[in-house]
C-alpha cells in the first residue's frame, strides 16, 4: 500500500472537511480519485477515516467521517487507492454493518471476506429486461389496487409521525423475495432496533442484510449506506439469480445529509438548500433498480418523507420524476387516490387472475363515489338509495383493505372483493364483463341488496 500513498500536509480545516494538497506533477506516486478513501493520523496518532469529495487541480477536500475535533494542521492523510468497499458473501446473510461496513451486531469477525467497491454504474440497458413479474406483499391496497413489480423503483411518500417504518418492515417481512438488503438512514435507536426485532421475530433475518446509519454516527457515512446496500444487492442478483428487495428510509435524510455536505464546500445551492445535483444523485441510487435478463432482479422501495406534508419539496418532487410511481401513506393508511404504480399493468390480468383489473378498477370506482356521497351527507343533503349502497361500500373497503395491519394473499383480496361488492350492490350495477359476474360473484350474499 506504501508505493499508492501520499503524506501531505492540510491546507484548511472546515467542519467536517479538510483540504489538502496533492502533488500531481512528475514524481508524484498517487492518483486521487473522487470518492476514494485516506486515512488521516492525528499528531497523538489518533486515526480516522475520510473520503474524497471534491478535487480542485492539487488540492484535495475530504470529508472525515468522525468529524475534525482533535486534528492539527500538521495531520498527515493516506490514500489508499479505492473507494468505500463493502464485504461480500453468503456470511453477511442475518448481519448488520454501519454505514463504513463495519459490522455492529457484536458477530463474528468479517474482515477476511472478500470486499467490493461501492458506487458503481448502473446496468447498461442492453442487459435489462422488460419487468414482468410481481412482487407478492400480501398488502391488498399494494397487490390489488397498486402492485410491487420486480425491478420497480417506487418510495412511499409520508409525513413524520405516520408509521412509514413499520410498514416497511412488514412490507420486507411479508415480500416474496430471495434477498431483503436495508439501509437504515439517520435512524434513531428505537427504530433501527424495532427494524431489527421485527426480522428477527418474523423469522427472515437468516435471509436479511441490514446497514444502518443511526443519527448519532457520523454524517457521510449517511451518504454511503444506500450504495453499500445496492452494491450487495448487485451481487446477490448477478452473481447468484436472486430476487432482492432493497429497503431504504429515509431518504430525505440522505438528501438533508447531500445538502449539509454542499454547505460545508460551499457550493451554491438551488432549491431550499438542496443543491443542484440533486435529482442526478437520487437517479443514480433508484436506477440500480434492475431485471437483469441473465440474472435476479433488484427492486428498491424507500421511504421519503415530506416536510410538512409538501409534495412540491425538492425531495420528493425529485423522486416522482425519477421513479415509477408512490406509495402514498398518509393518516395511517396507504390512500387509493394518491398512490401509483406505473408498471402494474405488465402483470395485472396477465401473471394475476383474470378478474384481477376489472375488479381494481370497479372497487376503486366505487370508493370515489361513496367519498362523493360522504361530502353530501356532510352537507346534509338528501341521500338516495344508491348514496346509501356507496356509502356502506366505502366503509366496508376502509376496513377490509386500507388498514395497514391487514394482511391477505392476493387471490384471497381479490375473493374479497367480490364478497364486498355483493354486500352493497346487484350484479348488474357492477357495470363489469358478464364472464367474469357469472363466474365470480357470490352465489348466496350475505347482503340484502344482492338477493334483491
Amino acid at each position: 500500500m506504501r508505493d499508492l500513498t501520499r503524506y501531505t500536509r492540510v491546507l484548511e480545516i472546515v467542519g467536517d472537511t479538510m483540504r489538502i494538497r496533492v502533488p500531481t506533477g512528475e514524481g508524484a506516486d498517487v492518483a486521487v480519485r473522487f470518492g476514494d478513501l485516506a486515512v488521516i493520523e492525528g499528531t497523538e496518532g489518533a486515526r480516522s477515516l475520510a473520503q474524497v469529495i471534491d478535487i480542485d487541480r492539487e488540492d484535495v477536500t475530504l470529508q472525515v467521517f468522525s468529524g475534525t475535533k482533535g486534528i492539527s494542521t500538521a495531520a498527515t492523510a493516506t490514500f489508499l487507492g479505492h473507494p468505500m468497499q463493502v464485504p461480500f458473501s453468503e456470511n453477511i446473510l442475518g448481519r448488520v454493518f454501519d454505514g463504513a461496513g463495519a459490522s455492529i451486531d457484536g458477530g463474528p469477525d468479517l474482515s477476511a471476506e472478500p470486499r467490493y467497491d461501492i458506487g458503481g454504474p448502473s446496468v447498461n440497458p442492453a442487459e435489462r429486461r422488460v419487468p414482468r413479474r410481481m412482487i407478492r406483499t400480501d398488502v391488498p391496497m399494494i397487490d390489488v389496487f397498486n402492485t410491487l413489480v420486480e425491478s420497480q423503483k417506487i418510495p412511499i411518500f409520508s409525513v413524520s409521525g405516520e408509521p412509514f417504518n413499520p410498514f416497511l418492515a412488514r412490507i420486507g417481512i411479508q415480500a416474496d423475495a430471495d434477498i431483503v438488503v436495508f439501509g437504515g438512514l439517520g435512524l434513531i435507536f428505537d427504530d433501527y432496533h424495532a427494524f431489527r426485532q421485527a426480522f428477527e421475530d418474523a423469522g427472515v433475518f437468516a435471509r436479511t442484510v441490514m446497514f444502518v446509519n443511526q443519527a448519532s454516527d457520523p454524517l457521510v457515512e449517511r451518504l454511503l449506506v444506500p450504495d453499500m446496500a445496492l452494491a450487495v444487492a448487485e451481487k446477490y442478483a448477478v452473481e447468484q439469480g436472486k430476487r432482492v428487495l432493497v429497503l431504504l428510509t429515509d431518504m430525505t435524510a440522505y438528501a438533508d445529509a447531500m445538502k449539509e455536505v454542499g454547505i460545508s464546500q460551499e457550493r451554491v445551492p438551488s432549491n431550499r438548500g438542496y443543491m443542484g445535483d440533486l435529482y442526478s444523485q437520487l437517479a443514480r441510487r433508484y436506477e440500480k433498480a434492475c431485471d437483469y435478463a441473465k440474472g435476479g432482479s433488484v427492486t428498491i422501495l424507500a421511504a421519503t418523507t415530506m416536510p410538512g406534508g409538501d409534495v412540491t419539496h425538492p425531495v420528493p418532487d425529485n423522486t416522482g420524476y425519477i421513479t415509477e410511481g408512490q406509495f402514498y401513506l398518509h393518516s395511517g393508511v396507504i390512500d387509493p387516490f394518491g398512490s401509483l404504480s406505473r408498471l402494474k399493468q405488465n402483470v395485472v390480468g396477465k401473471e394475476t387472475r383474470e378478474d384481477h383489473g376489472q375488479i381494481m378498477n370497479t372497487m376503486i370506482r366505487f370508493y370515489s363515489e361513496a367519498r362523493d356521497a360522504a361530502q353530501k351527507q356532510a352537507m346534509a343533503f338528501e341521500l338516495s338509495d344508491y348514496d346509501r349502497q356507496v356509502l356502506k361500500f366505502g366503509a366496508l373497503f376502509r376496513e377490509r383493505f386500507m388498514k395497514l395491519d391487514i394482511a391477505l394473499p392476493l387471490e384471497e383480496a381479490l375473493d374479497l372483493c367480490w364478497v364486498t361488492l355483493a354486500e352493497c350492490f346487484r350484479p348488474e350495477q357492477l357495470l363489469m364483463k358478464q364472464t367474469l359476474v357469472d363466474a365470480y360473484f357470490p352465489k348466496e350474499a350475505d347482503g340484502p341488496l344482492a338477493a334483491q
